[in-house]
């Protein structure tokens, strides 16, 4: 009974504000923005299949062993592994003594694991904006786009919320080669981060003008 549970399980948390099934569609944060990428569920079907093969060792607490496998995904290293190991066993010390369902500590593992490579890639997203904008306004520090960046993470921006899991779905594709799947993330990578440039500039630009009358 745990085992089907934790298979659905693992769809609905690789899926959440990521993918819809059976439209081969990348979402933002919400359904609001969508991409079509043409076998993107192949490659959401071959990267479940890395769960489903390993639920085992998550079943008998070898949650090293669990996490070992995910070092096929792209960028993901040792280091990497420990990283997510330690935030798992530090959430789970917060709960020492609560009784919770095995569900519960699979979300908790997931979310942990998914987050780390989710943020990997787009943290390579965020440099390549912050190159683009200053070659367009090399005024421009790189704390100052950091910080309009955050401003459009923070409002939930639809540009940056699709470009994060392009980012993501990039890296699942290339690291179980589907290789047009890779290159047409790329190629929608390229747009929303144009378009996330063309906002960092133009928010600049009233700043600029807000200094230039105070």
């Amino acid at each position: 009974m745990n085992m089907k549970r934790l298979l659905i399980a693992t769809d609905n948390l690789i899926e959440q504000q990521f993918y819809i099934k059976g439209a081969d569609k990348i979402i933002g944060r919400t359904p609001e923005i969508s991409v079509r990428i043409k076998n993107s569920g192949l490659v959401i079907k071959r990267f479940k299949t890395l769960f489903y093969e390993n639920l085992h060792f998550f079943l008998e607490e070898k949650y090293h062993s669990f996490f070992t496998p995910f070092k096929e995904i792209k960028g993901m290293d040792d280091n990497y592994i420990q990283e997510i190991l330690q935030d798992v066993q530090i959430k789970l010390a917060t709960m020492h003594g609560t009784k919770f369902d095995v569900l519960i500590l699979y979300t908790i593992v997931l979310s942990s694991l998914i987050s780390k490579m989710r943020n990997i890639h787009f943290k390579d997203s965020f440099n390549e904006v912050i190159k683009r904008v200053k070659i367009k306004n090399h005024k421009m520090s790189d704390n100052e786009i950091k910080r309009e960046l955050d401003k459009l993470f923070m409002r939930n921006n639809k540009n940056i919320s699709i470009l994060y899991n392009l980012s993501y779905m990039d890296a699942l594709a290339e690291s179980f080669n589907f290789t047009k799947v890779a290159q047409t993330c790329k190629i929608q990578k390229g747009k929303y981060m144009n378009k996330t440039v063309d906002l960092i500039l133009k928010a600049q630009e009233k700043n600029d003008l807000i200094s230039l009358s105070s």
